[in-house]
């Protein structure tokens, strides 16, 4: 970004139904102290009317409708697709900003204008109430490519990206139910670094019922899906290969132990197998880092 200049952002979220939650989050982005270029919201194929809630709270919003809900990933890259902006604001719709978000972001990049990506500190609230994140959550840069191979460290409502990022490194997996996020982080990290604004100016809420990450058993399958992708990524370095594997390797054994449980044999032997054939490739992995 060039120094001096505020930056077009296009604000991007999408929705699948939440008309009360997605008041919340317009809210917020209304009150930033940076104006967008633009608010696009993605209908993702709601039964409950937003459209009231949208032309109450944001004049001039940007509405796309999807006829059915297609997914979370589908629905950000599609309103991806249609903004106008040189940089990208993602924001789940439920979850909201701080009002000086998007000012101390731009703050950021005239400081380091180097970066296409950013993303700031977040206030995690369940049920209404404050919480501490786990401790291994922590938003450190440090090793953050290496960290996020075992957790999804970035939150999407926190990020601005430059627009060229999705030409670098394609677009959010639309294969992926969840975990969409993780795979894309994974895949950004390895062509850029992520700046961080250490200021908790998002604020993530969960605990309610129909949140993904609640409902969907073993999320860790669609984390396996990601890893298996990235070991044929050509910027991939043998050291990072070789933890690759022993991500890949944990996560197999804790699915195989969880399908058990779950009395699934099949999936069980299916993720124990594949644990055995990683823990062959890292030995050998191992071997040629060693020479």
């Amino acid at each position: 970004m060039e120094v001096g200049m505020v930056p077009s952002i296009s604000v991007v979220i999408p929705v699948h139904n939440r008309p009360v939650l997605l008041s919340r989050a317009l809210t917020s982005v209304s009150c930033q102290t940076i104006r967008p270029l633009e608010v696009v919201v993605v209908d993702d194929g709601s039964s409950q009317p937003i459209d009231d809630t949208l032309k109450e709270l944001c004049p001039g919003v940007k509405i796309i409708k999807n006829e059915k809900n297609v997914g979370v990933a589908a629905a950000r890259n599609r309103g991806i697709e249609h903004a106008q902006g040189e940089w990208i604001a993602l924001l789940d719709s439920d979850d909201e900003w701080v009002s000086l978000k998007l000012e101390k972001q731009v703050q950021y990049l005239q400081e380091f204008p180097h970066l296409r990506a950013i993303h700031t500190d977040e206030k995690w609230v369940r049920n209404n109430n404050e919480v501490n994140p786990p401790v291994y959550l922590n938003k450190s840069n440090h090793l953050l490519w290496e960290r996020s191979l075992r957790h999804c460290l970035i939150c999407p409502s926190s990020v601005l990206l430059h627009k060229s990022i999705f030409e670098t490194i394609g677009s959010f997996d639309q294969s992926l139910t969840v975990c969409e996020d993780y795979d894309f982080w994974l895949r950004l990290l390895l062509h850029d670094e992520i700046g961080l604004v250490d200021e908790k100016l998002t604020i993530k809420h969960g605990g309610h019922a129909d949140q993904l990450s609640t409902t969907t058993w073993g999320m860790d399958r669609f984390r396996i899906k990601t890893l298996q992708k990235i070991l044929s990524n050509p910027l991939l370095s043998l050291g990072r290969r070789k933890l690759v594997y022993e991500v890949l390797i944990d996560k197999c054994r804790i699915l195989a132990q969880g399908s058990k449980k779950r009395q699934k044999t099949g999936d069980a032997e299916v993720y124990q197998e594949m644990a055995e054939k990683y823990s062959v490739l890292l030995s050998k992995t191992i071997q040629h880092v060693e020479k």
